[in-house]
């Protein structure tokens, strides 16, 4: 009876073991495509998806607005998300720590980069898509008239009379708002804490003096907002690249050479056109990659 009753249980354990290795992302046969928690993120977790989907044999699951560069770091290291697109600057500074040395070139820091991040954490540097989304401070245009300021030098010397607006993830990056702080002697009355997607509207209202623009969001004309000139090069180059684990790649041949295939195909014009398609046309960010991708001969 006893005996019985032991290798019931061993059964259950059994049924209850495989269940629970069939909820997690296999290497092979499945993948899970992630991204961060705006627009443009958005877009790039479809075309990524929609692209997989055309061109491969993988079971795509999507994980849109999954939420900022630590969440998403942490999810890809426990596999719980396959691949996603980072920027090189977050990759650089933010997760890797590594200083930044402004005489270093693009494709320096790209490098070192995938060097590094497959060393520690086992997860592959794909080809860049070609853009360059870095962080930059914007604000109204009659507000920087008013003031004469076209520098981020130039604003420092006004920054006492004005608020200054992000997403938490900025206030919390070693590249965010204390490092810009510390390199321009900012001292803002005030500070905000406000979504990415609403900032503009904010800025544009009066509502918010500076913010966090990010250089391909099409609302930075729309709105007629002054990017100012980051004149001691504090930001790094933030690339656009789809990171993956190797494992998904060791798992998957000629996987990784039907992803490089999108290397390039997007400039900052570009990018900068599909953002607006959401933010301002109020287009689907799935609609928009899929036209994308359609146009570019890249799926039927």
């Amino acid at each position: 009876m006893l005996r019985k009753w032991i290798r019931s249980l061993l059964a259950v354990g059994l049924v209850f073991g495989l269940a629970a290795c069939s909820e997690t992302s296999d290497a092979k046969g499945k993948i899970v495509i992630s991204g961060k928690k705006f627009t443009e993120q958005v877009i790039l977790t479809h075309l990524l998806a929609e692209y997989v989907k055309a061109n491969t044999d993988l079971d795509v699951e999507v994980k849109d607005s999954l939420g900022g560069a630590f969440m998403l770091q942490q999810a890809i290291e426990n596999g719980d998300v396959d691949m996603y697109v980072e920027y090189t600057g977050t990759g650089y500074l933010n997760i890797l720590k590594q200083p930044y040395d402004p005489k270093k070139t693009p494709e320096q820091i790209y490098n070192e980069t995938k060097k590094l991040y497959k060393k520690k954490y086992n997860i592959a540097w794909l080809k860049p898509l070609g853009f360059n989304n870095t962080y930059a401070l914007a604000m109204r245009r009659d507000l920087a008239e008013k003031l004469g300021v076209k520098t981020y030098s130039d604003l420092a010397k006004h920054s006492s009379s004005l608020t200054f607006g992000s997403d938490a993830e900025f206030f919390e990056r070693s590249d965010g708002y204390d490092g810009l702080v510390d390199a321009y002697g900012f001292q803002f009355k005030k500070k905000v804490t406000i979504d990415p997607d609403l900032q503009y509207e904010a800025a544009k209202n009066g509502e918010i003096d500076v913010i966090t623009a990010y250089t391909t969001d099409a609302r930075i004309k729309k709105y007629d907002l002054v990017v100012l000139k980051d004149d001691k090069n504090y930001f790094p180059p933030y690339h656009s690249v789809p990171i993956i684990r190797q494992e998904v790649l060791d798992a998957n041949p000629g996987l990784e050479e039907k992803l490089n295939k999108l290397a390039n195909i997007l400039t900052d014009e570009k990018m900068m056109e599909l953002n607006g398609q959401v933010n301002l046309e109020g287009k689907q960010p799935r609609e928009v990659a899929i036209n994308f991708l359609k146009s570019e001969g890249l799926i039927d």
